[in-house]
């Protein structure tokens, strides 16, 4: 027993040691301490002297630093620069172009949450919610999205005269070349708010403001370019659009076919340095009206006339639609949501040197700006189109299922319908704190190319599964398209969206943690730059330092994993009220889990992990999954810890912990040497898989909320538009939501005396008279009735048409007034 006491206390110092981080020397004295002092008390000397022995023979070669460069670093480096893969210059470019904001916290293992606590919280400035009060609510009450998607395929001449005088396309311009010069908050919040009311509007405001000429002028335009473009930008006075994706690249933008040949050529009698360019893209958002179209190729220079280079990689350039050459093709129809797009043409069509974005010696840097770009544009547009998207079906559905009886019911009460009801709350609860978060990054100052991608990806899925909800509550009613169909448009949209600025299953598979585990790792990136120091020296010396820091961390780690999966992570870290703090003790245990598995796929697969797709992918889930969790738990922080929210972000947060445990059982599962798959089951899984899905009970709470006015629902609902106009049905069913609810109560006692069979009448109306006459309700509670029937009857309406109003017009011969066929819708 004396033996087992001993090396039981050796175990726990060195354990406790791992845990807390300590340096080698200070588990050198801590450990060697207890192992004397244990064996002492317990009496078993010889016991403590070979664990003394052991406990020498690994500390003191690893403290005699020259000796431990010499005999162990040595060896390693070479081993290691031999197995490392080379980064292709696509890569590097891509890992170089971002920065590392929390996430990289997320993936230390031991995650600081004071770090996420101070951040400021994230706020619209007096004159941008007066933006939001003013012309976004004024352009929303004037969209009419029946009439845009079904009557004119596009926007109404007013619509994008208002979108152009109001600077819609100039947000992001600064004021001093006449944008707004707004927050990539404000940006995300207008968007938001539009697209609550028409995704072809909220789409064409995006594009301009996200991957567009006026975010790559700003970066990298030279000031002629910055002082004639932007402010032309910024009024609507030049429309913008830009041609990246070809028919044989999309998501591998770095092989496009397109290409520039530097040449000279005569223009209005003075020989001109420029390029000879041919291209073909398609998917071009705006291209069917831009007026300046940019464009990412392939730029050679078999001459030599800019230096010693013939390929000079992707390049960027801006080309006047009036260039001579230049072809936009017919519109495209993505899904009947017709945002202006289609395809651009140009074949041999010469371009002076002066279009390059940034100028000739901005050359061959496209892929960069590109990435550098995108990574911005990604964190706002998409994600805060499809937090728009869901918000709107939560009030949406919320309210009809609270006014659709089925069985003398509200079909809110059924537990079928209250499953999906409570994934719709919950789902936009998390959906709205990730873009709120990338949002702020980008505030901040932050390049967040990772959380860029996590909230593209699972902003964009989640609006997935919330218009699969929305259209099974509202079954038939959200089938038949018409004025009255709010919900149709969604769903029919919902493929555009995770196809677009990276193909989901692309995103998820190679971007989130195929950038993730290099860049937000505290070692690797570091290790990998360390092959490249001339100095031999300095190189040992450097990856010396790094190697033992990595050891460190990877046996700290696997000790986290343990000892938070064993105690069901009761202890540790922690911050926040009472209510969140298992929250973020969740999110340590599943912190030092991923850093654990990450290190290990990393050591035993090597470069094969980059073709472990499904791996990958599951690994970046549970990136995500922490991420978004974080990004959750700032919201609530930031919004005053309101306890009305709390059903909301126990369900979020829930889902997001079972997630977690379904991805890293299923890379470990699926990992291909098995003895150490079985090692890392018993330190992330000690105690098994314990997370559950969020229970009915909650999913109850939440349905509730969602169903029924409220401050939580008000919170859930910001940046909707609600205004109950003639164009907006949503807005118009949730002013009426308060009276139904009233009702409730009264048609209860209604429907008592209908089943006594004290009426006469057959029809409806018919007995709420003769129940009034008869005392059974009051004459408010008459009006209250008839009412909300009246009301409700408006929003279980579906339309109806001739067949001759369904025909497109080219199909019935129509004729414009110049004699033309009419475009189809």
């Amino acid at each position: 027993m004396s033996v087992l006491l001993t090396l039981l206390a050796a175990l726990i110092a060195t354990g406790a040691c791992a845990y807390h981080r300590s340096s080698l020397r200070t588990w050198a004295i801590v450990t060697t301490l207890t192992t004397l002092i244990v064996g002492v008390i317990v009496q078993a000397p010889w016991t403590t002297v070979i664990l003394l022995i052991i406990e020498a023979l690994i500390a003191v070669p690893l403290l005699m630093i020259g000796f431990r460069r010499k005999k162990i670093s040595a060896p390693l480096l070479k081993l290691f620069a031999k197995v490392t893969p080379k980064l292709s210059a696509t890569e590097q470019t891509a890992l170089e172009a971002g920065t590392v904001g929390f996430e990289g916290e997320l993936f230390s293992g031991k995650p600081d949450w004071h770090e996420l606590l101070k951040q400021p919280k994230p706020e619209l400035s007096v004159e941008e919610q007066a933006f939001m009060d003013g012309p976004v609510e004024q352009l929303c009450g004037m969209i009419d999205d029946w009439q845009i998607t079904h009557e004119l395929g596009d926007l109404p001449p007013e619509v994008w005269d208002f979108i152009k005088k109001n600077k819609f396309f100039g947000m992001i311009i600064p004021k001093q070349y006449g944008g707004l010069g707004f927050s990539a908050l404000a940006h995300s919040a207008v968007l938001q708010k539009l697209s609550t009311i028409s995704a072809t509007v909220s789409s064409t405001v995006a594009v301009p403001n996200s991957l567009g000429p006026a975010e790559l002028l700003l970066h990298y335009g030279s000031d002629e370019q910055k002082n004639h473009y932007l402010p032309r930008l910024a009024i609507g006075e030049e429309i913008p659009c830009f041609a990246l994706t070809g028919p044989y690249a999309g998501s591998d933008a770095t092989s496009i076919p397109d290409y520039g040949i530097v040449c000279k050529q005569v223009v209005d009698g003075v020989e001109t340095l420029g390029i000879r360019l041919t291209f073909d893209k398609r998917y071009i958002t705006l291209a069917p009206i831009a007026t300046v179209v940019g464009l990412a190729f392939r730029m050679y220079d078999p001459d030599k006339l800019l230096g010693d280079v013939e390929d000079l990689g992707i390049t960027l350039a801006l080309l006047p639609r009036s260039t001579p050459g230049l072809e936009i093709g017919r519109r495209h129809y993505p899904l009947n949501i017709p945002f202006q797009n289609g395809p651009v043409h140009g074949k041999d069509i010469f371009a002076p040197m002066s279009t390059l974005i940034g100028g000739a010696h901005m050359a061959g840097h496209g892929w960069r700006m590109l990435v550098e770009c995108l990574s911005v544009g990604r964190a706002i547009s998409l994600p805060s189109n499809a937090t728009g998207a869901v918000r709107m079906s939560a009030a949406a559905t919320g309210a009809y299922a609270r006014m659709r009886k089925q069985f003398g019911l509200a079909v809110a009460r059924f537990e079928g319908v209250e499953e999906a009801l409570a994934r719709i709350g919950g789902l936009t609860y998390a959906t709205a704190a990730l873009s709120r978060a990338t949002a702020a990054a980008v505030d901040r100052g932050e390049k967040p190319a990772v959380p860029s991608a996590i909230a593209k990806y699972h902003a964009t899925e989640w609006a997935r599964i919330v218009a699969g909800d929305t259209m099974d509550v509202h079954g038939g009613k959200g089938v038949q398209l018409g004025p009255k169909n709010y919900a149709g448009r969604g769903w029919q949209c919902v493929p555009i969206a995770i196809t677009v600025e990276g193909a989901n299953i692309m995103t998820r598979s190679l971007m989130i943690f195929g950038q993730g585990a290099i860049r937000c790792h505290p070692y690797v990136l570091k290790e990998m730059q360390a092959l490249s120091i001339a100095d031999y020296g300095d190189r040992l010396k450097t990856f010396d330092r790094l190697l033992f820091g990595h050891i460190g961390f990877g046996i700290s780690n696997a000790v986290r994993s343990f000892a938070l999966g064993i105690t069901g992570a009761r202890i540790g870290e922690s911050a926040g009220d009472a209510y969140v703090r298992r929250y973020y003790r969740k999110l340590n245990r599943y912190s030092a889990a991923l850093a654990l598995c990450a290190d290990t796929f990393m050591g035993v697969l090597g470069g094969k992990l980059k073709f472990k797709e499904k791996l990958s992918a599951r690994l970046g889930d549970v990136l995500s999954f922490l991420y978004i969790a974080s990004a959750m738990l700032k919201r609530y922080e930031d919004s005053g810890r309101p306890e009305a929210d709390r059903p909301l972000l126990a369900w979020a947060f829930h889902e997001c912990m079972w997630r977690i445990q379904i991805a890293l059982d299923g890379a470990i599962r699926n990992f291909p040497v098995r003895p150490v798959a079985w090692l890392l089951r018993a330190l992330v899984f000690p105690l098994g898989r314990r997370e559950v899905p969020p229970s009915d009970r909650l999913g109850r709470r939440v349905a509730a909320i969602i169903t029924a006015p409220g401050e939580a629902r008000d919170r859930l609902l910001q940046w909707t538009y609600m205004t109950p106009t003639a164009n907006n049905v949503v807005g118009r069913m949730n002013a009426l939501l308060p009276d139904v609810i009233a009702a409730e109560p009264v048609e209860r006692k209604f429907a008592k005396a209908q089943k006594s069979g004290q009426f006469k009448a057959l029809d409806y109306m018919g007995q709420l008279a003769e129940a009034k006459q008869a005392g059974v309700i009051t004459d408010a509670e008459f009006d209250l009735l008839k009412r909300v029937r009246e009301g409700v009857f408006e929003f279980i309406s579906v339309d109806d048409f001739e067949p001759e109003e369904l025909r497109s017009a080219h199909a019935s011969g129509a004729k414009k007034p110049d004699g033309k066929l009419a475009d189809a819708a």
